[in-house]
């Protein structure tokens, strides 16, 4: 649901400082999420799951490159630290 209202907030271009702090946290959700749950994915199959045999290793790879792609999560993390220590002055 945050992922889609932050979609939805920037299709209607409201308040951009807000839209920056929210965007960089719903990246860096979806990110984790994806990548976890391809973890999890892998874990069921057990060492197989990481073979070229099964797609959950190529999807686990493709969701880690997420993370690290446009920016690492520690990066988002403070960048949204940032954001709302702003929002407190």
């Amino acid at each position: 649901a945050y992922v889609y209202a932050v979609g939805q907030a920037c299709d209607r271009a409201d308040h951009a400082r807000a839209l920056r702090k929210d965007a960089a946290g719903a990246i860096l959700y979806s990110a984790e999420k994806a990548t976890w749950m391809a973890g999890e994915a892998i874990q069921t199959l057990g060492g197989v799951g990481y073979t070229n045999e099964f797609s959950v290793g190529r999807l686990w790879r493709d969701a880690k490159l997420y993370e690290i792609g446009a920016g690492t999560s520690e990066i988002r993390r403070m960048l949204i630290g940032r954001e709302l220590l702003s929002e407190t002055r």
